[in-house]
């Protein structure tokens, strides 16, 4: 039975001005359904691809779409749920309870300045349901754990009733029994909601206990494909460098 293809990108390339090409020449198809683990160096285009994929940088070379749709003619943005790197890094003297946090997050699928209707409400109570963080729905936000917080953003993303999930190394400033709560949160979202996933790790044993799928970055499209197939080959060479070694642990 053949997948369909979520995000489908040809021949991307990028460069920021006055720096060193970022990306090269990236040929990379996401199906619906498939749990993405993006990994690479410091530097090596991860964070870029995904601001391409997200809009929030101009194309330059190359092509994406995004459920079939040319990314220049994309519109329905709602579809996409993206959690930043800088999630975390938010104002914590500002009053927001936790429910005005996810309420933004039918801003994408309403617009601007328009009242939250008994059905937004409904998503809202929902969002916060499903990352079981209702009962602090009042609750303002930099009162809560890191954990915490960054269940709360992913409410936030989940409030659009997205498609695709989108992370930026979302674990990082968590301890580890959280982080792993945090992975079984993903795991049964994926599951119930039926959604495709694109999280950003440096963990590589993280990628391969959770991911179905790797995508390997470092300037070009070094490896994609199932993790067991990566651990098998030396990849981590084109990735690190010829002194890097990595020993896999079971989880």
């Amino acid at each position: 039975m053949s997948k369909t293809p979520i995000i489908e990108i040809q021949h991307l390339s990028f460069s920021y001005w006055g720096s060193h090409q970022a990306l090269k020449n990236i040929n990379l198809t996401i199906y619906e359904g498939d749990f993405v683990g993006l990994i690479g160096p410091n530097g090596g285009g991860k964070s870029t691809l995904l601001k391409l994929i997200l809009g929030i940088l101009p194309l330059q070379h190359g092509s994406i779409k995004l459920f079939g749709k040319d990314i220049k003619n994309f519109k329905h943005w709602s579809c996409v749920g993206y959690v930043a790197q800088t999630s975390l890094h938010f104002d914590r003297q500002f009053p927001a309870t936790v429910r005005e946090i996810v309420a933004m997050g039918r801003v994408s699928d309403k617009g601007l300045f328009k009242p939250l209707r008994a059905s937004d409400e409904e998503i809202i109570k929902r969002s916060l349901s499903e990352v079981g963080m209702l009962q602090y729905k009042d609750v303002p936000l930099h009162d809560l754990s890191g954990g915490q917080q960054q269940r709360i953003f992913i409410a936030r993303a989940l409030a659009s009733n997205p498609c695709v999930l989108i992370l930026d190394e979302p674990t990082i400033g968590i301890d580890i029994h959280a982080q792993e709560q945090f992975y079984a949160l993903l795991q049964k979202l994926r599951e119930s909601r039926k959604m495709t996933i694109i999280f950003v790790s440096h963990d590589i044993d993280v990628v391969a206990s959770q991911a179905n799928i790797f995508a390997c970055v470092n300037e070009e499209l070094v490896y994609h494909g199932e993790p067991q197939d990566f651990i098998k080959e030396d990849y981590i060479e084109k990735l690190y460098g010829k002194n890097m070694r990595h020993i896999f642990h079971g989880h």
